[in-house]
């Protein structure tokens, strides 16, 4: 094309003197285009009068010039039309590099990725360009403009926004029954004795559906911007199976972040929380969670997604990070055997004949009225409904956000992590509940009832150390990633659901030693096939204390297991807190307290991308897991039958198998 504009401008050249000449009348000039200005001078020496078509080449450069002037223009548009064309082939020249990038990739786990982690819902570090005006975006805000155009973005005010989400159809089949979604209650597993755990279920969802934006604008020395993501995974007071499946939609993360140039980001809002792993710094959106479909992920994996506000700075060319995180406090407890104390109130006052009690007539007996049982601890409430809580929930009276510090490496060919944890918990004692009477009346007031009289606050503080690693080999296409977690009062940031502590008998709360460990194994043969390998552990400890002869506390060994592998019947005593009918109320154990020693669970699975490309990815998943339930021993039955642990221990254990479906956007 540049050839042929030279060509023709050349040629135009040469035919603009030619034509100027014929104007003249100069027959020369027609086979001497270079020699017009002689033969203008001959022609004017022949005559003693200028000829009359002397005035002619006044219009000459006239003309001359509109030619020229067209010339000029149609070569600025040819040359115009010549850049476009250059800029469109390096935009298609960057496609291609960028789609052999990810062909070549074994190890990429954006959102086409077709992982179940928190990281996939991040924007790639390298994604098709979709429109030729798109703005580089740095998918963990450090910087926007150093990476690769983003696909599919949208530009407002100064804000580029990119849509992220997936789309998942999903199954589950467990062998014993816990009425769940895809979502797994790891402490819930159904002991030997529940009728649950003598049936399997069956159930299909697209509630993991996930919808998420990411904002991001750049100034001279720092980044702004945030991130949103729900899902369906929710529950409203409608919400049914039983025709159109309406679920809430629920926030996951809502976070905004102002990331400086020198290594100095403030990001605060609902996020995962620090305890979470990250795959990079300790940057927002690169979390590495199990790639397992089960939302609950895998039993051993620490993490929350809750308040926080999170202050890191990077040293070292950003090579370690360090962080603290001020979060959002809750207490998980459980207790049994706690002592209480008794008031009854609307007694009346009638005769009754003699007896051996009463020698003499008139006789008088109390009779009738309402017993009130009281404990005398209180840790919080259900949820006040003016105050936007669920009053089906209940909610600790906490003092102080849970405190995270963080160091991260990303050298040494690895990735790691070292953090602490630090959490207070109170309750409020009622010092004149526990055995008052008339022969022994409370020592604060004389009083013979139990009552509310001196009663006080009181507080622990627990806490926890941890650490991560994760390591990429052989070109990327091993990963192995460990973790560990262990403390007193951390049992609720383990995906497991054991308890943080329990009850002493004087009422103040006891901290469990909690340890939570995991292992990870992930395969990468080819870029469109994962498969991933986890094993991992949750424990809490023993705290066991005598009420005179019986135990209390949390997995005492004087606790009642005999009747975990008894059946009941079904009742028609609707459980607090739900609509359930005859035929929706399985019978409860008795004698039967079953605390949770340890939660086992070995995991295996795999993805496969059909398709990943500039208009998404459709993928494939199956999981395999088995879990097991372990519980503190107790008093039990001579003999144990068979298959459900020792006497007076019992364990079950819950195969499970999962598949989805999903398309993520590009």
């Amino acid at each position: 094309m540049r050839a042929f504009a030279t060509w023709l401008l050349a040629l135009g050249l040469a035919a603009a003197p030619a034509m100027a000449g014929t104007g003249s009348g100069d027959k020369d000039s027609s086979t001497k285009p270079n020699d017009d200005t002689k033969s203008a001078t001959t022609t004017t020496n022949s005559s003693d009068k200028p000829a009359t078509p002397a005035a002619a080449p006044a219009a000459a450069p006239s003309s001359l010039e509109s030619e020229l002037q067209q010339l000029r223009e149609l070569i600025e548009a040819q040359s115009k039309q010549l850049q476009e064309q250059n800029q469109q082939l390096r935009l298609q020249q960057q496609r291609m590099q960028i789609m052999e990038t990810e062909l070549s990739s074994s190890s990429s786990k954006g959102p086409n990725a077709g992982e179940n982690t928190d990281s996939s819902m991040s924007a790639p570090q390298s994604r098709v360009i979709a429109m030729s005006n798109a703005v580089p975006i740095d998918t963990t805000m450090t910087g926007a403009g150093q990476g690769t155009e983003d696909a599919y973005q949208i530009h407002f005010k100064g804000i580029t926004m990119t849509p992220t989400g997936f789309t998942a159809a999903e199954t589950v089949w467990r062998g014993k029954a816990t009425s769940s979604d895809v979502n797994t209650p790891f402490n819930s597993v159904p002991l030997p004795g529940t009728s649950a755990s003598n049936i399997s279920e069956f159930n299909a969802s697209g509630r993991q559906s996930r919808i998420g934006m990411l904002f991001q604008g750049k100034l001279s020395n720092v980044t702004l911007g945030g991130y949103y993501e729900g899902d369906f995974l929710g529950v409203g007071s409608a919400s049914n199976d039983n025709s159109s499946n309406s679920y809430v939609f629920r926030q996951r993360q809502f976070w905004g972040q102002a990331k400086f140039d020198n290594g100095f980001t403030v990001t605060g809002g609902q996020m995962w929380s620090l305890v979470t792993e990250t795959g990079h710094g300790l940057d927002n959106r690169t979390e590495q969670t199990p790639l397992t479909i089960d939302p609950q992920y895998t039993v051993g994996f620490s993490w929350a997604r809750q308040y926080g506000m999170r202050f890191s700075k990077g040293f070292w060319d950003n090579k370690l990070t360090v962080g603290l995180g001020i979060e959002e406090a809750q207490t998980t407890f459980t207790v049994h055997g706690n002592p209480t104390g008794t008031i009854t109130s609307g007694q009346t006052t009638v005769l009754v004949p003699t007896s051996a009690t009463c020698p003499v007539e008139p006789c008088t007996a109390l009779v009738g009225g309402t017993t009130t049982t009281y404990t005398n601890f209180l840790l919080g409430q259900p949820g006040t409904s003016g105050g936007l809580y669920n009053p089906l929930a209940n909610y600790s009276y906490n003092s102080a956000p849970d405190i995270i510090v963080k160091a991260a490496l990303d050298a040494l060919g690895g990735h790691y992590e070292v953090f602490g944890i630090v959490s207070q918990f109170r309750d409020r004692i009622f010092p004149c509940v526990v055995g008052v009477s008339v022969t022994t009346p409370c020592p604060i007031d004389g009083s013979t009832a139990p009552s509310a009289v001196g009663a006080f606050n009181d507080s622990r503080t627990g806490g926890g150390v941890g650490a991560n690693a994760r390591w990429s080999l052989l070109s990327k296409r091993v990963d192995l990633g460990i973790h560990f977690l262990g403390g007193s009062g951390i049992g609720r940031y383990g995906t497991g659901g054991l308890a943080d502590g329990t009850i002493r008998p004087d009422g103040t709360i006891a901290l469990l030693h909690n340890y939570q460990a995991l292992g990870t194994i992930q395969f990468h043969p080819t870029p469109k096939l994962d498969i991933y390998l986890n094993a991992g552990g949750e424990y809490a400890s023993r705290a066991a204390y005598l009420v005179g002869s019986k135990g209390e506390g949390y997995g005492s060994p004087l606790f009642n297991n005999s009747g975990c592998w008894t059946e009941t019947a079904p009742t028609t005593t609707v459980p607090a807190g739900t609509t359930a009918a005859a035929g929706y109320i399985p019978g409860a154990l008795s004698n039967c307290t079953g605390d949770t020693r340890n939660l086992l669970e070995g995991t295996i699975g795999f993805w496969y991308r059909f398709y990943k490309g500039p208009k998404g990815a459709i993928a494939v998943g199956m999981q395999g897991s088995y879990v097991v339930r372990n519980t503190w021993s107790g008093t039990g039955l001579a003999t144990s039958p068979t298959g459900y642990g020792l006497s007076g221990q019992p364990t079950v254990s819950e195969p499970m198998w999962f598949t989805s479906f999903r398309y993520y956007l590009p």
